[in-house]
């Protein structure tokens, strides 16, 4: 055995752990650089809103060329009105309009608290083709004092001016006839322009909770 490679599986345990000694400065803690070549990553959060009988939340700032991926946290989401909508929206003109064309699927998986009907499906009335319309995220919402709606939406380099805009969705929420319904949503904003403010609220009467928006190191 070469004495690199000694010297390398003398770090190792038997358990197949890498020793703190086996790295530069010793530990991971004391690292004060890393080569290019190693994925820093992480979550930067950028700003946080809470609405509170609001009708909507828009971010109209801090989206641009700074992050690939921008990352909408959804806490608790709770309308004033049941069963609606929980949309979002698209602007390329810093939340003048929300009217960015999208084509979108969308499909859903349910459980109702009763134990009595599941599902599993591809929902129609939730999906758009090349439309400005606000797209659906959570259908028929619970206005109960316990429902909410909690999920995330990812949104992919908004500031390219060469690609459409991909998003992906994934809530889970309180159905207002009392189910756990979990909604899949994805498609892309077509347009070239850089997308620089979002728009979320429900599709009648105002609502109630946080989201959160970071971006993706």
């Amino acid at each position: 055995m070469g004495s690199i490679t000694r010297s390398f599986a003398n770090n190792i345990t038997t358990s197949g752990v890498l020793l703190p000694a086996s790295l530069t400065n010793n530990s991971i803690a004391n690292v004060t650089a890393y080569n290019a070549s190693v994925a820093t990553g992480g979550m930067k959060l950028i700003s946080s809103q809470t609405a509170s009988n609001s009708a909507s939340i828009s971010f109209t700032t801090g989206i641009d060329s700074t992050y690939k991926e921008y990352q909408f946290w959804f806490v608790d989401i709770h309308p004033r009105t049941d069963a609606v909508n929980f949309t979002f929206n698209l602007s390329t003109d810093s939340g003048s309009n929300y009217n960015v064309t999208k084509t979108t699927t969308y499909f859903y998986a349910y459980h109702t608290e009763a134990d009595t009907s599941t599902g599993l499906g591809y929902e129609t009335s939730g999906d758009l083709a090349q439309s400005t319309a606000f797209q659906l995220l959570a259908g028929n919402v619970g206005s109960d004092a316990d429902q909410s709606v909690g999920g995330t939406l990812q949104l992919f380099n908004p500031s390219s001016t060469t690609y459409v805009k991909h998003f992906i969705s994934n809530t889970n929420y309180s159905w207002q006839g009392d189910a756990s319904e979990n909604d899949f949503v994805a498609g892309y904003g077509n347009t070239t322009s850089a997308v620089n403010a979002v728009q979320f609220k429900m599709a009648s009467g105002n609502f109630d909770g946080t989201i959160l928006m970071y971006g993706i190191v």
